[in-house]
């Protein structure tokens, strides 16, 4: 029993990594590795993977005939870092340093590392300690990208991760979109132990003797997260679903279907209704001259801004017309992070009403206008 997940859990990687081309030949990857359980399974199965590569590669070029024929039986090359973030929280926190330095030293992996003080950031910042230590270790990972010139940060999130951020996200009343968790690829941080349940995991680093840390503070239900792990989901699963972490993860990617349909229609419609982008990195114009007065033409030099036809716009199903809104804030901002389903309904509000002259401010970056039968987002600085 206990082989078949070891076997399980290794090849679940392995398939999640070629399912979403998480790693492609020559990548450079920033490991994020706390000392855990989850992040030395990754680790250790990314070494695993890499060594076998090289022995592979070796054996391919040690063959004349293959070399002839010039087919390389290798499945990924690549190379990786490691990267660890002394929390300075916990007692234990440079033991767990130590620990994560051994093992790189072992196996021959650079080794990264840095100490924040978490806690007095989170004071400094007035924020939660599990979202300054989120900041900390990302920004910190950033940083090692940049300084070895990778381009893909692995992180060690797994399917019991997934499904807490979803009732998380649910908690919060974020939505479909909520439903859809964690995904397994998202711009440069990938998540190859995201088909992987912890228990699978767990069995993993103790059957490959990996003797993971322990962090204390994951049993104390302080967080949100931590009673959600440890409270809530046992009890649905002792009470109502044993499988609920896996019928969590189906429904997760039936969401993920359905958005990727609605994001694709999304996409098309916007091309329709779009009069004008002047964003500086992605700058298209559609040629209508009858929506454009002198003035606007002399401000399009000194704002980035879209511009989207009222008309059309309103024409579209609510749903369609929100996710329109979420969609042209995030190419112009890049992010759509602050904008709450209170400010997109305002903004159809303003936009049904079709009374000219009148805007909304979300947040002090982003202004909407509606003028001339015209949507003006904008970015204010």
């Amino acid at each position: 029993m206990g082989k078949r997940i070891k076997e399980d859990c290794y090849v679940k990687v392995v398939k999640t990594i070629q399912k979403y081309k998480l790693i492609n030949e020559g990548d450079k990857l920033v490991v994020g590795v706390s000392g855990g359980s989850d992040s030395m399974c990754l680790l250790e199965i990314l070494t695993k993977i890499k060594q076998q590569n090289c022995q592979r590669r070796r054996a391919f070029l040690a063959t004349e005939k293959n070399c002839q024929n010039n087919t390389s039986p290798l499945a990924i090359h690549f190379d990786f870092v490691v990267a660890h973030v002394n929390h300075m929280i916990r007692e234990e926190a440079k033991e767990d340093e130590e620990f994560v330095k051994k093992y790189c030293e072992k196996n021959q992996i650079q080794f990264y590392t840095t100490s924040i003080d978490v806690q007095k950031l989170a004071n400094t910042n007035k924020m939660s300690t599990e979202e300054a230590g989120r900041n900390a270790r990302y920004a910190f990972f950033d940083e090692v990208l940049q300084k070895i010139g990778g381009n893909k940060i692995a992180i060690a999130h797994n399917k019991n991760d997934k499904v807490e951020t979803m009732i998380m996200n649910e908690l919060r009343g974020c939505g479909i979109q909520g439903l859809i968790g964690i995904e397994p690829i998202r711009g440069k941080y990938i998540r190859p132990l995201i088909a992987c349940e912890r228990k699978e995991i767990e069995a993993y680093c103790e059957e490959n003797q990996l003797q993971p840390r322990i962090d204390k503070t994951n049993f104390e239900n302080t967080y949100t997260r931590n009673k959600i792990r440890n409270v809530v989901i046992p009890y649905i699963q002792k009470e109502f679903n044993p499988n609920f972490i896996e019928a969590m993860d189906r429904l997760s990617k039936l969401v993920t279907e359905q958005e990727a349909y609605i994001q694709k229609q999304v996409k098309t419609i916007y091309k329709e209704i779009l009069i004008k982008e002047n964003v500086k990195t992605n700058q298209v114009k559609i040629d209508n001259p009858k929506l454009h007065t002198d003035k606007q033409t002399s401000e399009d030099n000194n704002k980035e801004f879209i511009l989207l036809d009222l008309k059309k716009f309103n024409t579209q199903e609510k749903v369609i017309k929100s996710n329109i809104l979420i969609y042209t804030i995030t190419r112009l901002f890049g992010t759509a992070k602050g904008i709450e389903k209170i400010h997109i309904e305002d903004i159809l509000t303003l936009c049904a009403n079709n009374i000219g002259n009148k805007y909304l401010k979300p947040n002090k970056h982003t202004k909407v206008f509606v003028k001339n039968s015209q949507i003006k987002i904008s970015k204010e600085i």
